[in-house]
């Protein structure tokens, strides 16, 4: 099991990541800090393998904190979840082992396929023992800097899905499964499951509108988040 650290100054964010981490299998939400001294003080009450560290801190910088852990002789890999796109700070963060950058927002499916990587990263440096050869180390590097593509479910293609985002992001008021089936010439079961896949995701919203009779209809439109 992968013990996690979440460090998150917003309280409504730091239990989303809670949630989210421990939805996937093989990973333990061991704390929450939500600043800097409050992180340092959980590290030391329990080890953890991995920090979900935002950068912007009430007290300092998240790469401050990683290199005063470092400076302590922790260990623990990083995963950097934070709104910074400065590449300066993404090269800063890769220079003291940050092992993934993760920009906000971000869905759930995201987040999961950079820990799911992480994982298997994990799996493979762990322990004792050494390389067999060049390859291997560059396989296990491989496994963290490679590009994220969640699977989808069966039966689902990148290319339709694609489809209908295009649809659903060109569409300001929102549409109906209706509407997207028509527009992307599927059929309305299949637009609505690819609707309820974004849902699912938190990359579309999904809200009910009453008419006269009958019952609501389900209006779908981009998340702005």
């Amino acid at each position: 099991m992968i013990s996690v650290l979440v460090v998150e100054d917003d309280p409504v964010a730091a239990d989303a990541h809670r949630m989210y981490v421990e939805r996937v299998p093989g990973f333990e939400v061991v704390g929450v800090a939500h600043s800097g001294a409050e992180a340092v003080r959980s590290l030391e009450r329990r080890p953890a393998d991995l920090l979900l560290l935002d950068f912007y801190l009430p007290d300092c910088h998240g790469l401050q904190l990683c290199r005063r852990l470092r400076a302590a002789g922790n260990l623990a890999d990083v995963i950097a979840v934070t709104s910074a796109r400065d590449l300066t700070a993404v090269r800063a963060a890769v220079s003291i082992g940050v092992v993934q950058y993760l920009l906000k927002p971000f869905t759930f499916a995201t987040l999961r396929a950079k820990l799911e990587r992480y994982a298997r990263f994990h799996a493979t440096v762990t322990g004792a023992g050494q390389a067999a050869d060049q390859q291997e180390v560059d396989r296990a590097i491989a496994t963290l800097r490679s590009a994220d593509r969640p699977a989808l479910p069966k039966g689902m293609s990148a290319s339709t899905l694609e489809t209908v985002t295009a649809a659903l992001r060109t569409a300001e008021e929102g549409l109906t499964a209706g509407a997207v089936a028509a527009a992307t010439g599927l059929s309305r079961i299949t637009a609505r499951r690819y609707l309820e896949y974004l849902v699912d995701g938190g990359q579309a919203i999904r809200t009910p509108r009453y008419g006269q009779v009958g019952r609501p209809e389900l209006h779908y439109r981009w998340s702005p988040g």
